[in-house]
């Protein structure tokens, strides 16, 4: 149900009416069981990396998360083999409503042993929507992983409307777990319009066209402490996908820029 869910928010079919639209309209998705019914293990989770990335992957989903590594040189090395063939890593920050500044939370990118910090790794926490969502009353969800320097951005992941298994059925979910796809897909988005884009540059264009919040959010696990957003990400804000095209419009003169008219479409 886990991976079928995630799988739908990234890419299913666009305007054919069907259950619910996708973030990426024209991608292909490779499916790899990295974590068994239980931990995953630094292993499974290194050798699920470069088989990725052999195959052809551009951005990796990782919606899963532990707080011990005992092997993470092995991944930490998966990490810079992904780097250097221009892969895209994105994590879930997990469901903990703990600072991930102190508290472990594993892969992340900061290399074991040394000051290294993969630059090709976007860590995300979960949004929430006050107005839409009875319940839910902050622009974070309660639950999500936080950290003004481990999380880059925070996406959507309460109550997340997605594809389950069995044929023609959805159902809704939450957690971080559900957020990061949301960036996943825009990351795929931004790679159909600019396939020349870098890891790098598709990270800069969903971190500065983050949405900031005028207002102060309630830090997840606390009933009322407010905070900035800025208090609880590097971006200071949430996800914006039409923003981040229009950024990457400016970085690269490959493709058109798009426009909103354009973005309605189903297929290229």
């Amino acid at each position: 149900m886990h991976g079928t869910h995630v799988t739908g928010i990234i890419g299913a079919e666009r305007g054919n009416g069907i259950g619910m639209d996708g973030v990426a309209d024209n991608v292909k998705i490779m499916m790899i069981r990295a974590v068994p019914n239980g931990d995953e293990h630094d292993k499974d989770i290194a050798n699920a990396i470069r088989y990725a990335v052999d195959n052809g992957a551009k951005v990796i989903n990782m919606s899963f998360g532990k707080n011990l590594s005992p092997e993470k040189s092995w991944v930490d090395s998966a990490v810079k083999y992904a780097e250097s063939k221009g892969v895209l890593l994105i994590h879930a920050a997990g469901n903990d409503a703990a600072d991930v500044d102190t508290t472990d939370n594993f892969p992340n990118p900061d290399f074991r042993h040394s000051s290294y910090v993969a630059s090709n790794w976007i860590t995300v926490g979960a949004s929430s929507d006050p107005l839409a969502e009875p319940g839910f009353e902050s622009y974070t969800a309660s639950f999500s992983n936080y950290g003004k320097k481990e999380v880059d951005v925070f996406a959507p992941g309460t109550r997340i409307y997605s594809s389950l298994p069995g044929g023609n059925k959805y159902g809704n979910l939450q957690g971080t777990s559900m957020a990061a796809p949301v960036v996943t897909g825009v990351a795929a988005l931004l790679l159909e319009y600019y396939p020349n884009l870098t890891p790098q540059q598709v990270k800069f264009c969903i971190e500065k066209s983050a949405i900031h919040l005028t207002t102060k959010v309630k830090r997840p696990g606390s009933e009322d402490h407010q905070v900035n957003m800025t208090d609880l990400s590097t971006s200071g804000g949430i996800i914006n996908a039409y923003a981040a095209l229009k950024l990457a419009s400016t970085l690269t003169t490959a493709a058109p820029k798009p426009t909103k008219s354009s973005l309605k479409k189903t297929k290229d």
